[in-house]
């Protein structure tokens, strides 16, 4: 099996989170299972908070997942807390693709009744609050907490052991605590921290609970959905529905729209 990891960040903007986050999906993907993960090498990937560099940025996401199931892989995941672009490449590609919220979520309600989220900054949160309601997971919401961190490259320095780092690194787990305290006193039973980033810094630092409740490494649990997601495919051969929602154009519509938008598009569509 061979899936492929995208994240949503340049990998060099962010010190040492490519090869954290490499480590973390190597460390839990299945024995035989290869997951190459791919960060951003176009766009800009550190401001996606805002809806005009996501737009810009999906654009090289959806051409990798042409691009991964032309090559044979056997899953795509999108590694980014907003999901983007995830409805585009169901529709599009006949490989399953998850995405990191949708799957953070479901696994969340799976080890508790309620649970928190920590996003970023106060203008990431609607983004994320868009998922929730979407996904029908807003019911199971204790709360959501923001952390100040509004440029997302300060982010580097929780990857970083160096001394110079120390005082903003532990900053940034300070923040982080607090704001999984407000949650844990409104009842939550599970902490999301809504950030890629933020995922792989706190496994990287073997942050992994908040006073006895648990953070759920949403890494891991997209990891493991997408192992899973194609194990079901293969087993039944299907995944993603093609009725309705995610359903490609067909008949003399696909040629047409292949002859604008190129040969490539809807593979597996007739």
């Amino acid at each position: 099996m061979r899936l492929w990891y995208q994240s949503f960040s340049r990998f060099d903007a962010f010190g040492q989170y490519g090869s954290a986050l490499k480590q973390q999906i190597s460390h839990a993907a299945d024995p035989g299972i290869a997951i190459e993960v791919h960060g951003l090498t176009r766009g800009g990937g550190f401001a996606d908070q805002y809806r005009y560099p996501e737009y810009v940025d999906v654009g090289e996401v959806i051409a990798n997942g042409l691009k991964a199931q032309k090559e044979g892989y056997d899953g795509f995941l999108l590694g980014n807390i907003v999901d983007p672009g995830i409805r585009e490449l169901r529709e599009l590609l006949t490989i399953p693709v998850l995405g990191l919220c949708e799957s953070t979520l479901s696994i969340a309600c799976m080890m508790g009744s309620l649970y928190t989220l920590v996003t970023v900054n106060p203008k990431f949160t609607p983004r994320v609050l868009e998922n929730v309601h979407r996904y029908g997971f807003y019911p199971r919401m204790a709360s959501y907490e923001a952390m100040k961190i509004h440029n997302l490259t300060d982010l580097a320095a929780g990857f970083s052991d160096a001394p110079e780092h120390a005082a903003a690194r532990e900053a940034i787990f300070d923040e982080f605590r607090q704001a999984a305290r407000r949650g844990i006193e409104k009842g939550a039973e599970v902490i999301i921290a809504a950030g890629g980033v933020v995922m792989a810094m706190l496994a990287h630092a073997n942050i992994h609970e908040i006073d006895g409740v648990p953070i759920l490494n949403g890494t891991v649990a997209l990891t493991k959905m997408g192992e899973t997601a194609v194990k079901i495919q293969r087993l039944t051969g299907n995944f993603t529905s093609k009725h309705m929602t995610y359903a490609p154009p067909r008949g003399e519509l696909l040629k047409e729209v292949r002859r604008v938008y190129g040969a490539d598009v809807y593979p597996g569509a007739d």
